[in-house]
């Protein structure tokens, strides 16, 4: 079967992905390969000092994302989409969405980046010994609780942003278990909300009164190849207003955009990883047993099948590179040279990275835009420092910049690989800061210490990862998840693997000496500017 048909014949599966940035829509066949993209540009809002998206801005984005899609199906196949497989839905993990009784929502959605729960995560992390970072769902719930917000006694319902567009296009509240993961620790066994820390929060906020419990008002855990409910006349309607889609299709569990980064990579087997860098970076490893004791610098979280992964999760990776990129491309402009493409002046600098000196010729820099919590920082200012004598080199700038921008993820990286001795036979990479072939892989590499494969598919991201999670519920989930990618999605694949460089290893270990002690740096810069 073409493209063309597949399509005509509602045969081809839909994947949705809520980014920071961007929203991204893939279209794919029965065979799970990409038929069209569509996506749509948006940005988070500073609203009385919370990052946040407007109702208003989801929905818009939703239909525009969509839109693009459906007028390049249009334009390059010459058919309508009116019918489709299946749908799936993805977006940034964590954060905040509440509602009432009446599906009001009752604060403005509090998105991952958000650092003003430190008091609630330390407080639930010491509770229940485990790890629950300040981004987690609970995390916010708790806050709100610990700062007697007036909302809570009116919540029925909380979820996530995948959660949340999900719910609006079903009516179902639910989530995919690697998304629940972001909100509440997950038993592995069970693949559901860990009861006895379900009990515990229950106990912890019992002199409040609250006319809820916590499993009461969290959605429903459900894992891959589980079907999540179907598009609704209203749904249909609120993703293609123009009426052309039809209601009925059924959705897979909504995902966060860690599960789906790990599908788009084929990272769902134990003992395989993924780093997906972009605006943040996260590191995350599919776990063969538990962590031997508690490291607050290490999330854990689920594979969409359930199993234990540990994360490595910063807020910052490429926005300072972007920054820096930006001004070259102003001064080439100001030079009054051809306009430069994006593309080419990102190929240019990344690749001259690689000429600088291992260590980047004692240059150092941090990319903090925001908090750090790996290394301590509740907000950042991004700096480049030197010594005089130093090498002020375009190859070790760019260098230091690239280092930098895995600097806090190096710190949590050592934890897993060199004090729990976490075993990883292969690490794939995705996302902007592998976009120039070759040069953030070979970065990674010396980061890790460890091959970085970077494979065919993984430029189309997460978006294409959840519309591959729908044709797996499609075809009936009659494999696991991980044999199901093995088989039929990535068999034949091909792909770049980098072996790590001695001199790159020795030269980012060096660096990262260099970057822990200049953390002194960063704190007076953050108290003083």
């Amino acid at each position: 079967m073409n493209a063309k048909e597949s399509i005509l014949n509602g045969k081809a599966a839909l994947g949705i992905e809520f980014g920071s940035t961007r929203i991204k829509a893939v279209l794919i066949d029965e065979n799970c390969e990409a038929l069209a993209v569509g996506s749509y540009h948006w940005e988070n809002q500073l609203v009385d000092g919370i990052w946040t998206y407007s109702l208003e801005m989801i929905h818009t984005g939703l239909q525009a994302c969509y839109k693009d899609l459906a007028d390049k199906v249009r334009a390059q196949y010459d058919v309508p989409l009116t019918k489709l497989a299946g749908i799936g839905i993805s977006a940034m993990m964590h954060g905040y969405m509440a509602f009432n009784k009446e599906d009001e929502l009752l604060v403005p959605f509090r998105t991952w980046r958000n650092t003003m729960t430190e008091e609630a995560a330390a407080k639930l992390t010491e509770e229940f010994q485990v790890n629950v970072p300040e981004r987690y769902s609970i995390s916010h719930l708790y806050q709100a609780i610990l700062k007697n917000e007036e909302h809570v006694k009116d919540i029925t319902f909380f979820t996530t942003l995948a959660g949340y567009i999900h719910w609006q296009l079903t009516g179902q509240k639910v989530l995919g278990v690697g998304d629940a993961s972001g909100m509440f620790p997950i038993d592995c066994a069970t693949k559901d909300y860990d009861e006895e820390k379900l009990a515990k929060f229950d106990k912890l906020i019992e002199g409040y009164h609250f006319p809820w419990t916590l499993r009461e008002i969290l959605p429903k855990s459900l894992t891959a190849g589980e079907e999540a409910g179907v598009l609704t006349v209203a749904g249909a309607k609120l993703l293609d207003p123009t009426g052309t889609l039809e209601a009925g299709i059924p959705l897979c569990p909504p995902e966060g955009d860690a599960g789906t980064g790990m599908v788009a990579t084929n990272s769902v087997k134990i003992r395989t990883g993924n780093v997906s860098a972009g605006t943040s970076v996260f590191a995350m490893i599919v776990m063969e047993k538990e962590l031997q004791k508690l490291h607050t610098e290490i999330d854990l979280v689920t594979t969409p099948a359930g199993d234990l992964v540990a994360m490595v999760h910063c807020n910052n990776c490429t926005s300072d590179i972007n920054a820096w990129v930006n001004l070259f491309g102003e001064f080439a402009a100001k030079m009054g040279m051809p306009v430069v493409d994006k593309g080419k002046l990102y190929d240019l600098l990344f690749k001259v990275a690689l000429e600088g000196e291992p260590d980047c010729g004692g240059l150092l820099s941090y990319n903090y835009f925001s908090g750090e919590s790996i290394t301590g920082f509740d907000e950042g200012r991004p700096l480049f420092v030197r010594h005089a004598d130093d090498k002020l080199s375009l190859a070790n700038f760019m260098r230091a910049h690239l280092f930098t921008a895995l600097g806090a993820l190096k710190n949590g990286l050592d934890i897993l690989l060199k004090e729990e001795n976490v075993p990883v036979d292969k690490i794939y990479g995705h996302g902007g800061f592998f976009t120039v072939p070759g040069a953030g892989q070979k970065i990674m590499a010396a980061a890790m210490n460890t091959p970085v494969s970077v494979m065919d598919t993984a430029s189309e991201g997460g978006a294409w990862g959840i519309a591959v999670l729908a044709q797996y519920m499609v075809d009936g989930a009659d494999e696991a998840l991980a044999d199901y990618l093995d088989h039929q999605v990535f068999a034949g694949q091909t792909g770049t693997t980098l072996e790590p460089d001695p001199a790159d290893v020795k030269g980012f270990d060096d660096f990262l000496i260099r970057y822990n002690k200049g953390l002194a740096i960063e704190r007076a810069a953050v108290e003083s500017i």
